[in-house]
């Protein structure tokens, strides 16, 4: 077999490289509706080295949690297992798995190679159909790389069983805030979605706000207060460096890429009119895009490039409108009562995401493009700041409680409002951002 490298981290090779093999009755038809979770089994990964033992373990932990954190499985603790797996390659014996009522069974192996690498196999069992869900995969990188490739690993699972991409193979920025409220030091951090692989990215001696990934997942814009009054920045991951992504000479903020990453949207001061610009990062060159007099903010680029969602008063309160991302005419698509804002466009250029204020609550919620089928996902004291997962199916968005020990927190919801649960973070955590998958 021939070895294929990444440059990134998880170094793969897929195993059997032709088309899958014919689907069995096992899958998950992913709808707005209550769904029954599938009911899986992933025994301890075999250890094909001693050096490789701790990794096996932990391997299958993280694919364990994964799948279960998405909601869409459950797993049968490793305590009610029946059978035991002591070698890959061994026939597999389904009854041990149906007298559990699995479904899914997920068995894999771990070893390292002479010149310190690992390599970890893994394949998909319909217990039912008593057949394998497609060809068995095998990763090959470095030790380190192990979460990584358990994320992958997730992600084939997820895919194979919903027939969509999956998400666990990213990652997320957001402002990590310590101190008391009102006092609050920021600094900009970054995580797997799961939370580990925690990194700071910044010092905590200036405000910043919002940070939104490059397409490439290989820089980050925010709005910094180091000069005082807002302004955007760009930062490289790779080499940490940051620049003023532009010399407007004025307040600027809210920024997000466009889908091929060569330009940026953004809000401007000019006087005292806020307005949406489209700015080269490259060369700095600008572009009105809005000309009312009310306040235009929070623009985010359809997946196709061709339109922009964005915030604005124009009407008299704070609504969502929709323009061609040349500018030009915009049209109204909120319509309920209340205020909306932070609107995002999913990935999948289906719905926006926003954050809505009524009657004194703050909701996430979607709509469809134009506006209908509007539904409020969660519901609090204060909530906003949406973000997509790179599959469109779920949300991340934080959450302040109320009072003076009030404090912001990371959460996440699926788009049919179920699923809503706390993310992990060391300290308080703010405006989240999701990546794209990791290649």
């Amino acid at each position: 077999m021939k070895q294929v490298w990444s440059v990134l981290a998880a170094i793969f090779l897929v195993l059997g490289a032709g088309p899958l093999a014919a689907q069995s009755p096992l899958r998950i038809t992913i709808t707005e509706g209550t769904r029954e979770p599938v009911a899986f089994a992933a025994p301890a990964f075999v250890a094909e080295s001693a050096r490789a033992a701790t990794i096996a373990a932990d391997l299958t932990d993280v694919v364990t949690a994964n799948l279960t954190g998405s909601g869409l499985f459950r797993d049968i603790p490793a305590t009610a297992h029946i059978g035991r797996i002591t070698s890959f390659d061994a026939p597999v014996r389904f009854s041990d798995w149906s007298l559990l009522d699995a479904q899914l069974l997920i068995t894999g192996s771990a070893t390292t190679t002479a010149d310190g690498q690992l390599v970890v196999k893994f394949r998909l069992w319909d217990v039912f159909a008593q057949a394998e869900l497609g060809a068995g995969q095998q990763f090959v990188g470095p030790s380190s790389s192990w979460r990584r490739m358990a994320h992958r690993i997730a992600d084939i699972a997820y895919e194979r069983l919903t027939g969509e991409p999956g998400y666990f193979n990213s990652r997320i920025a957001f402002v990590s805030e310590t101190g008391a409220k009102g006092q609050r030091r920021k600094r900009l951090a970054v995580m797997d979605q799961d939370g580990a692989n925690l990194s700071y990215l910044t010092g905590d001696e200036t405000l910043l706000l919002a940070p939104r990934w490059s397409p490439d997942n290989r820089k980050i814009l925010y709005t910094s207060y180091a000069s005082g009054q807002p302004e955007v920045v760009e930062l490289d991951l790779a080499t940490r460096a940051t620049r003023p992504l532009t010399a407007l000479g004025q307040v600027a903020f809210a920024p997000r890429y466009s889908p091929d990453g060569r330009q940026v949207v953004l809000s401007a001061n000019e006087g005292s009119n806020t307005d949406i610009y489209l700015v080269d990062p490259a060369t700095g060159a600008r572009r009105r895009l809005t000309t009312s007099p009310a306040i235009e903010t929070a623009p985010s680029f359809s997946p196709d490039g061709r339109q922009i969602v964005f915030e604005s008063d124009r009407s008299g309160t704070q609504q969502l409108y929709v323009m061609p991302a040349t500018g030009g005419a915009a049209a109204r698509i909120s319509s309920g009562p209340g205020r909306y804002g932070t609107p995002v466009w999913s990935p999948r250029g289906d719905r926006i995401a926003f954050t809505k204020i009524n009657e004194g609550r703050f909701h996430i919620g979607v709509m469809r493009t134009d506006g209908s089928d509007e539904r409020l996902l969660t519901g609090s004291f204060l909530e906003e700041a949406p973000s997509w997962a790179p599959n469109g199916r779920v949300l991340t968005f934080f959450r302040e409680t109320q009072g003076a020990e009030g404090a912001p927190q990371i959460w996440s919801v699926d788009i049919s409002g179920r699923n809503l649960r706390p993310l992990p973070t060391p300290a308080f955590a703010s405006d989240p951002a999701w990546s794209g998958l990791i290649q």
